[in-house]
């Protein structure tokens, strides 16, 4: 019998919404046939965005998009997502999945998107190939009041009178490879001054500064030291570091060796946390700047997903890949003093996502039920859990209730626990909600979307509580 015990008085922190993000980059089919179908589609859209995919999105409340990129914003242009006539591009991604970029969706339309489902915004913005300046025009254009700037005029003249909300604002994206294959000292230099010149044009933000890839610690020395400016001053509010757990084994294929060995890299997300997190601490940054973990998620070979490869980085998502979700989200969650922000890449049609979709179909994966059993964090008061090594646990406190999200990493043997509350009394019944498959290797398909979905069951506060292998569940009483 394995415990999980819940250690009320040792609170780690508030769980912020962001946590709980989504990345959505001009890539493959991510945008154009996943999330965005156009106006006159036959296909229902609310304003050209895939109708069925927008409301099952809302439900699970995101707290927040990332766009245009990853990759894409480092040579993207702002203006050719605005207006009537807009260009066809190549773009980062052209020479990898052989499309063009029609610039249909810009920064209007990603606006109504977050609207849409009720999310932020956080935009990336292109450090490598343009000026400081370009990238203050487009706050100019997104966030001056209404009739004051002529950047802020030609905004309402495209049919949005009002200024943008947009909170967060990455400044550079990978920019230690993709973007300027740069060293970490001369990517300081730079990010300083882009946000010296963006600081009076936008507002109340928080600027995130270029993090480090995975175990690049070297990185992360150099950067945080350089954000400050001759007074010791950091003008950044966020560090936002990447890492893919990547592959184990075919995407669905896989052997129980895989399973292990995947679940094993996922882990290391809490080492990277810790260490940066060290890192910052150690040069007196740790009051200013958390960490944003901009991408995460697994990163499996091309071609499982249901596009067979023409989707570039599409894959399949069974349980192994919700598995790898609860177990990071729990990660997050235990160290939200830490961690500011998460989005997981991709939302659709690509690397780890919550939503395949093509022509008329439009399916929501594992890694989308784990979201939605999770989403109950969002906003809560963490506390301190401690549990067998076999599982992967969470725990959080708010309006009265307790939420703990449970793993079973195990995919080989059946886990029983109980809940030992120190702090806490707890109502007699409690609800959850289990998602699990007698196969592993099980996920949603075009032709049967719900082989895996979740089931609701009530359980007893006092009493043992059953979790298949490689089973996920959220059990929620309620505190008296």
């Amino acid at each position: 019998m394995k415990k999980i015990y819940l250690v009320h008085p040792q609170k780690i922190g508030t769980i912020a919404p962001e946590l709980y993000g989504h990345f959505i980059e001009h890539i493959g089919g991510v945008f154009y046939d996943g999330l965005w179908v156009g106006k006159d589609s036959p296909i229902p859209n609310i304003r050209g965005f895939r109708k069925d995919l927008v409301e099952k999105l809302k439900a699970i409340h995101p707290p927040v998009l990332r766009w245009p990129g990853g990759c894409f914003a480092e040579t993207y242009d702002w203006r050719d997502g605005i207006g009537e006539e807009r260009p066809t591009r190549i773009s980062w991604w052209t020479g990898r999945d052989g499309r063009y970029e029609p610039n249909a969706v810009g920064t209007h339309e990603f606006m109504d998107l977050c609207e849409m489902v009720g999310a932020k915004a956080y935009f990336a913005a292109n450090l490598t190939t343009v000026s400081p300046l370009h990238i203050r025009d487009w706050m100019d254009y997104c966030l001056s009041p209404r009739g004051t700037t002529t950047l802020a005029k030609e905004r309402e003249k495209n049919g949005h009178p009002e200024p943008f909300d947009i909170p967060f604002w990455g400044i550079g994206n990978e920019n230690w490879g993709g973007g300027g294959r740069m060293r970490p000292e001369f990517y300081a230099d730079e990010y300083r001054r882009f946000a010296t010149v963006l600081r009076n044009a936008a507002g109340d933000t928080e600027f995130y500064a270029c993090g480090s890839d995975s175990e690049d610690y070297n990185w992360t020395h150099g950067v945080v030291p350089g954000l400050k400016d001759r007074r010791g001053r950091i003008d950044a509010e966020g560090f936002a570091m990447h890492y893919y757990c990547g592959k184990a084994g075919d995407p669905v294929a896989f052997t129980e060796e895989e399973w292990d060995e995947l679940i094993a890299k996922a882990q290391k997300m809490e080492a990277i946390i810790k260490r940066n997190w060290n890192i910052i601490c150690a040069h007196g940054a740790q009051d200013k700047l958390k960490l944003i973990v901009d991408e995460w998620g697994c990163w499996h070979p091309d071609g499982s997903g249901p596009s067979k490869g023409y989707n570039l980085f599409e894959q399949q998502s069974t349980m192994r890949d919700a598995m790898v979700a609860a177990l990071t989200l729990n990660i997050f969650n235990n160290h939200c003093d830490k961690v500011r922000m998460a989005n997981v890449a991709q939302l659709v049609n690509n690397l780890h996502c919550l939503f395949l979709a093509g022509g008329a179909n439009c399916i929501v994966t594992p890694t989308y039920h784990v979201f939605d059993l999770y989403k109950g964090h969002q906003g809560a008061e963490a506390i301190q859990v401690i549990a067998d090594d076999q599982l992967s646990v969470s725990a959080s406190v708010k309006d009265g209730k307790l939420l703990v999200t449970v793993g079973n990493l195990s995919c080989r043997e059946d886990a029983t626990f109980t809940l030992e509350s120190l702090g806490l009394s707890l109502a007699a019944k409690g609800k959850g909600r289990l998602l699990a498959h007698g196969d592993l290797h099980a996920h949603n398909t075009f032709e049967e979307p719900e082989r895996v979905q979740p089931v609701d069951f009530e359980f007893d506060a006092d009493q043992p509580v059953s979790l298949p292998k490689g089973g996920i569940a959220a059990l929620e009483v309620e505190i008296i």
